[in-house]
């Protein structure tokens, strides 16, 4: 087992510096492709430990090691200041442990209870006139759209058998018309989006890396790419990027100075580091929208398989 979690997160480490210089080399723009980029990181070490062991049961052998270009048994043993650097690889491995549980899982869990638990007072938007209107512009088959009775901003939808989406009378009362078709159609985007089973097998996978630091971050990058994929959606539904821009500026983005250590306190940084993140990636997309840099089709295959047999390759011979 320590075998196959040393190997898996260097295995992980190896391939994203390997895509992440083929994005970089072939100037690759599309999210799509670039996500399917990021799952080589997140999916092939799960699997790369026996497949090599298949292939050669004799990898793990000091002959082999000898000849490997990375041998990591070795790098665990060196210690620096007194301090074995495999202590330092089960320090890391325990905090990406605890990052995962504490804000990955525990929010899932808390919010899929809350949800069975919490009522909504809701009405259906064909009630609710600037909804209604809007939502004739709207050539698709659009699931059940629901208005909430709630001050704060709040835009979600949900999955499953019966797909819907929920808008707070709080955020309608800053959009106009256009903003409020463009959010619909993001949320129409994701729904679409999560009926691939895909997408779910993907994080099922990724559960199991919960000790992978690189894992760890490359999900994270897989998710943004996956809210640019979606805002290309709803581009290709409302043709106004423009228009998802502005909504995203008035929805999410906030304009603050970044100064987590203002006065000397420490206690929320954290918070800031989050918060500052946020909103790079929220202005990040803005700008993409604002340039007119849609997606294509989702090709570049061969770069894909090009890109996956050099880390096969390399990988082989890191152990």
């Amino acid at each position: 087992m320590g075998m196959f979690i040393a190997q898996s997160v260097l295995h992980s480490l190896i391939a994203a510096i390997i895509v992440d210089r083929a994005i970089q080399i072939w100037g690759i723009g599309d999210p799509l492709v670039k996500q399917r980029f990021c799952l080589i990181v997140i999916l092939f070490p799960i699997f790369s430990f026996h497949g090599y062991q298949m292939i050669n049961p004799e990898r793990g052998a000091i002959s082999f090691r000898l000849n490997a270009i990375f041998d990591i048994n070795r790098w665990l043993k060196l210690e620096f200041w007194n301090i074995p650097l495999g202590l330092l690889f089960i320090l890391i491995l325990s905090g990406t442990t605890l990052i995962f549980f504490f804000q990955e899982m525990i929010p899932i869990l808390r919010h899929t209870f809350e949800s069975k638990e919490h009522a909504f007072h809701e009405k259906k938007a064909d009630d609710y006139p600037p909804i209604s209107d809007a939502l004739r512009g709207l050539s698709v088959e659009k699931p059940e759209t629901f208005i909430i009775e709630d001050r704060d901003r709040i835009l979600f939808s949900i999955m499953g058998e019966r797909p819907a989406i929920f808008l707070s009378t709080g955020l309608v009362e800053i959009l106009n018309s256009e903003e409020i078709v463009t959010a619909i159609a993001h949320e129409i985007a994701h729904i679409r989006r999560n009926k691939r089973p895909i997408l779910v097998i993907v994080f099922i996978l990724r559960v199991l890396m919960f000790f992978n630091p690189v894992v760890l971050l490359e999900f994270r990058r897989a998710v943004q790419e996956e809210e640019k994929i979606c805002d290309d959606m709803a581009v290709s539904l409302t043709q106004k990027p423009h228009v998802l821009a502005e909504t995203l500026r008035k929805l999410y983005y906030e304009v603050k100075d970044f100064n987590p250590l203002k006065n000397g306190n420490l206690s929320n940084l954290k918070d800031s580091l989050e918060e500052y993140s946020h909103n790079i990636h929220i202005m990040n997309r803005i700008i993409r929208l604002e340039q007119g840099s849609v997606s294509g089709n989702g090709g570049e295959w061969m770069k894909f398989i090009l890109t996956l047999a050099v880390i096969v390759v390399i990988n082989y011979f890191v152990v």
